[in-house]
């Protein structure tokens, strides 16, 4: 069940919010903004809060609707310089390489560069329990960091 989860979990990441080019569902609570995949037998929904702050919830359900999988998160833009759609910029091309090294795949890489910005990703734990820490630096100063955690979700 667990790799049934972590490679659902990388391609509905690749469908959803760090994908450009997907479109946002409508709003599933009042001011979210919301990401849904499916591949048949499982669905992913996340929904988020804010922009430069934001908040929000990923959850998978399994015959899509029995939540089995979760992960909260917040970030903040620690540089008020940058608008949210500077730090989309830097953070989807991150988020696209979900699943291309050997970390959890709940955001993206241990490390991406692009161009002036350096994404990274420490976490700790496995699918069932984690914690982890997301950072953006450009040109070696820190302008954005998310922490995150979750698990397997069990009755």
């Amino acid at each position: 069940m667990n790799k049934e989860i972590l490679d659902f979990l990388i391609e509905a990441k690749k469908q959803t919010y760090a994908n450009e080019n997907v479109k946002k569902q409508e709003s599933s609570r009042k001011g979210s903004y919301d990401y849904e995949y499916n591949n048949g037998n499982m669905l992913y929904h996340d929904t988020y809060f804010g922009g430069t702050n934001f908040m929000g919830e990923e959850v998978v359900y399994k015959n899509i609707d029995t939540p089995i999988w979760g992960m909260n998160y917040y970030g903040i833009t620690l540089d008020e310089s940058l608008s949210e759609e500077a730090v989309d910029k830097a953070l989807r091309p991150a988020l696209m390489q979900v699943g291309s090294d050997s970390i959890l795949p709940v955001r993206g890489p241990k490390e991406y560069i692009n161009g002036e910005y350096r994404y990274t990703f420490d976490v700790s734990g496995d699918i069932n329990y984690f914690e982890g820490e997301e950072s953006i630096y450009k040109n070696d100063k820190q302008v954005y960091v998310l922490k995150c955690h979750g698990g397997i979700i069990k009755r």
